[in-house]
Parts: C-alpha cells; sequence; structure tokens
C-alpha cells in the first residue's frame, strides 16, 4: 500500500478525485517524485495543468521539500529528506483527525481543511 493509498484510507475518501487542498497535492508531488521522476510524469500523475504544476514546483524548490538532478540531459525531480518528513508529518496530522474523528466529532470526508493563522 502506497503512502497516499493510506491517506485516502484515512480520511475516507470514497473518490480520491474530488477537490484536494494545497498540503494534499504538496504530499501526492513528494510521493510521486520519492524514486525520481521526469517533470511530465508528475503532471500526469498528481493530475495537474502545466501552470499548477509550475506553481508547485518552484514551491517545493523553493522550500528544499524536492531537488533537481540532471541525469542524461534530462531534470529529474526527487524528493528530499526534508520532503519525505513533510510527508510523514502530513500523514501524522491526517491520523490523528481520523483516530479524533472516531467520537462525535464532525466527519473529515473530503480531506481536511487546515487553516493558517496569522500572528499578530
Amino acid at each position: 500500500m502506497t503512502f497516499l493509498d493510506k491517506v485516502y484510507r484515512l480520511i475516507n475518501w470514497d473518490n480520491p478525485r474530488k477537490r484536494r487542498d494545497r498540503l494534499f497535492i504538496i504530499a501526492e508531488i513528494l510521493d510521486i517524485a520519492k524514486d525520481g521522476v521526469l517533470k511530465t510524469q508528475i503532471m500526469y500523475k498528481a493530475n495537474l495543468s502545466f501552470a499548477q504544476l509550475n506553481s508547485y514546483i518552484k514551491l517545493l524548490l523553493d522550500t528544499q521539500l524536492i531537488e533537481i538532478n540532471n541525469r542524461n540531459g534530462k531534470n529529474i525531480y526527487r524528493t528530499t529528506k526534508k520532503g519525505v518528513e513533510y510527508m510523514e508529518s502530513y500523514k501524522e496530522v491526517i491520523e490523528t483527525l481520523s483516530n479524533h474523528n472516531n467520537g462525535n466529532s464532525p466527519s473529515i470526508k473530503g480531506g481536511p481543511t487546515i487553516y493558517w493563522v496569522k500572528k499578530h
């Protein structure tokens, strides 16, 4: 079972292609790139447009969650150690929310919504 299969199961998605939040898409890209892939492979496997892909790739490179290696004249994108740590943390959050959901709390069906709180 892959990382994403486990996450899909934890959040009880009937259809994993429902609207995905930004953090999920990042985890999905990192999972796809864990063994090193071409940019187009990420685009197709993550079901992203070219513009969306470029935006995510820039973010992931800037935050050092992925790296580029040139192999035979082709750019290969690979998840870094920091990226693997992100995936593990993301899975922990989903597991925590899913475990909390076993009580009487509202469902997180469709994926978690995570809000950023700006400190003043």
